[in-house]
């Protein structure tokens, strides 16, 4: 059915335009420095959060008002449509492919655990609540690369749609991506210089819109999903009985 693709393509809609507006609305009120800007001086230290602006990464883009809200709104509503799409998507493995329901399952918990720990990072801001938020968003990006690695392994083990021989090699790019980008942010984020910090924003960014695009090619699955798929999760259905004869 064709309302189903709603969620995919809210999912990945909500997470770009949230987030860069985010950014613009800090950007525009000084609070983050440009993303092309490698030379800032002014960027904040840890003894300097006066007249100055934050490295421009998505966490930062959300420290201040009147973006804040925003941005708590933003992840909110995206930790809950990730929730809904980790879970639609194991329906639809354990409907057509019940034969991979353990690999499925894996998939779900490292998704909901991902949405998780977004939503902890997006209710916690880093400006003062720095260690929940920063422990949130480490979860969250460490579970979402399982997440992609085992929804690419189950592309290409499961027919869902008919177009696995370019939706595999996609997903298996993306998904290298996203591991290799999140190792680089990880050992950068570290870093006190600033270009290596200010070049980790820019592996997040990376990150978020790769993760959107890996979403977004889900809308071809969930062009054939159906809401029976969904009921199986909910009740089990009836085996069937055998005919039983009686005799008088």
């Amino acid at each position: 059915m064709v309302f189903w693709i709603i969620f995919p393509l809210s999912l990945s809609l909500v997470s770009f335009t949230g987030t860069w507006t985010v950014y613009g609305l800090a950007f525009a009120y000084n609070h983050v420095c440009s993303l092309s800007d490698w030379g800032n001086n002014n960027y904040c230290k840890v003894n300097r959060t006066i007249d100055c602006c934050f490295v421009p990464t998505i966490s930062s883009s959300g420290i201040n008002a009147p973006e804040n809200s925003l941005f708590t709104a933003t992840i909110n509503a995206g930790s809950f449509l990730f929730l809904i799409f980790c879970i639609f998507h194991h329906a639809h493995i354990m409907e057509r492919h019940a034969c991979h329901s353990m690999l499925s399952k894996f998939a779900l918990v490292f998704g909901v655990v991902a949405a998780l720990g977004a939503f902890a990072a997006g209710n916690c801001n880093p400006g003062y609540l720095a260690l929940l938020h920063y422990l949130g968003a480490a979860l969250s990006f460490l579970c979402i690369c399982f997440y992609t690695v085992l929804l690419t392994a189950l592309t290409g083990k499961c027919v869902l749609t008919g177009f696995e021989n370019i939706l595999y090699p996609f997903r298996i790019t993306s998904t290298v991506i996203q591991t290799i980008v999140t190792i680089c942010y990880t050992i950068l984020f570290a870093q006190e210089d600033y270009y290596y910090v200010h070049l980790s924003a820019i592996f997040e960014w990376m990150l978020s819109f790769n993760l959107e695009l890996f979403e977004l090619s889900f809308v071809v699955e969930f062009w054939f999903f159906s809401s029976f798929m969904l009921s199986n999760l909910l009740s089990r259905r009836e085996e069937a009985k055998p005919l039983m004869m009686t005799m008088s």
